[in-house]
């Protein structure tokens, strides 16, 4: 049996900078990790380029949270954004700023991440175990004793549980670490994919597959009342829809599917126009463009992808001079471009490509200054494990950084060892 100071569970971004964090403040520290490498859903995130952070200011951050985003409030005027980009370009990681205050590294390069986090924490010290799931937690007196893997057991005075959640299982995060912490007493709140592409039964939304529309907004509507929406992108895929602005409405449409009710995700193609002005400019069009097609009308409009599934919808034909167009065929592709444009929900593609997952550890159970359990003396969560999800944007990463950097802190600090 071998003793250590700290034990980390999950290698992770909140596992490597809470190891890093613990073994600084003098603890001796061990990470485990089960897979054979660490952070492998850190490599995929930002599709491969990692979107570590974002510039929006503590407030603006919060916003983006869907559920105990306040949690983090007191931890983000600690450990937030320019912190983050700082350890970073301290460890030869620059980082800059694109679109939407969006912050990656330099390269681009998730690769450049991991590696400077895995060789810094190893470098205070950290020891690294990989290929050690961690099959059970000890607890003695309300108090972490050790924990139990098919290598041996290991006892420490704290144990963070870094483990993630399930979102993406093939990378490790099949949600261990909720287990542990039931085990420890804690509430569970229901866990659901989040950040995650819908599945539409439209013919439309498949052979529009590939598709990107940008500067557009979708909203939800349930049981056909508008819930919510938002401004963006998206992207259509042969299974339906997905992209930025669907991933982060997906949240409220798994949890409608899941009860039952019907979900319609409605595009308004022109948000930047009102009906009234965009009207006006299709009158406009019509009139200079007289003596062409309805297609050549459309061709200002929208993406040539779109324009026959426009004719279709809307039930004008292609060829049809604009000269004759009706003013309620002009209603009809007004009502198209603002209001109709519309895809039938019936699912989501479940944890297995959710970016993350919604709901966790009850955040009332932790004290958000350490990341501490309320109910065990030693034991942290952090990261995923946590009821804290938020839109895309590197929120939710920052999210595991501080969360990681607290709980690291608090558990190495010598003077309560």
């Amino acid at each position: 049996m071998s003793t250590y100071d700290v034990i980390v569970v999950g290698g992770g971004p909140a596992g490597l900078m809470a190891a890093g964090q613990a073994s600084l403040a003098g603890a001796n520290t061990l990470l485990l990790e089960k897979m054979d490498s660490p952070a492998r859903k850190l490599l995929i995130t930002g599709k491969h380029r990692c979107n570590i952070t974002n510039t929006a200011t503590i407030e603006e951050s919060l916003k983006e949270f869907n559920r105990d985003g306040k949690f983090l409030t007191q931890l983000f005027y600690r450990f937030y954004n320019q912190e983050l980009r700082d350890f970073f370009e301290n460890l030869g990681v620059p980082t800059v700023e694109q679109r939407g205050g969006r912050v990656f590294p330099a390269s681009e390069d998730a690769r450049d991440v991991v590696k400077a986090l895995l060789k810094w924490a190893k470098g205070t010290g950290v020891t690294v175990l990989t290929g050690t799931p961690v099959k059970e937690l000890v607890l003695k007196d309300h108090h972490v004793d050790a924990v139990f893997t098919d290598k041996g057991t290991y006892k420490a005075r704290s144990i963070i549980l870094a483990t993630g959640g399930k979102a993406f299982p093939g990378t490790g995060s099949t949600g261990d670490g909720y287990a542990f912490a039931r085990f420890a007493g804690h509430k569970i709140r229901p866990l659901r994919p989040a950040l995650v592409p819908l599945v539409s039964t439209s013919n439309t939304a498949r052979s529009l597959q590939g598709l990107g529309l940008k500067n557009i907004t979708a909203s939800i509507f349930i049981n056909n009342k508008k819930t919510k929406q938002l401004f963006g992108e998206l992207m259509f895929t042969h299974f339906g829809l997905s992209g930025p602005v669907i991933l982060s409405l997906s949240g409220i449409v798994v949890q409608a599917l899941e009860e039952g009710k019907t979900v319609d995700v409605v595009i308004d193609l022109k948000p930047a126009l009102s009906h009234q002005a965009l009207d006006a400019r299709l009158l406009r069009d019509i009139q200079s463009l007289g003596r062409k097609q309805f297609a050549s009308l459309l061709e200002g409009l929208l993406p040539k992808k779109l324009i026959p599934v426009c004719c279709r919808e809307t039930d004008i034909p292609r060829d049809k001079k604009n000269s004759q167009l009706s003013g309620t065929e002009r209603q009809i592709l007004l009502g198209w471009l603002k209001d109709d444009f519309r895809f039938e929900i019936s699912g989501h593609k479940g944890f297995e490509q959710a970016i993350i997952t919604a709901g966790g550890v009850d955040t009332k159970e932790i004290h958000p200054a350490t990341m501490e359990s309320k109910f065990v003396k030693g034991l942290y969560i952090t990261g995923e494990l946590l009821n804290v999800d938020a839109n895309t944007g590197g929120f939710n990463l920052q999210a595991a950084f501080s969360t990681g950097w607290a709980a690291g802190k608090a558990a190495g600090n010598t003077s309560e060892l």
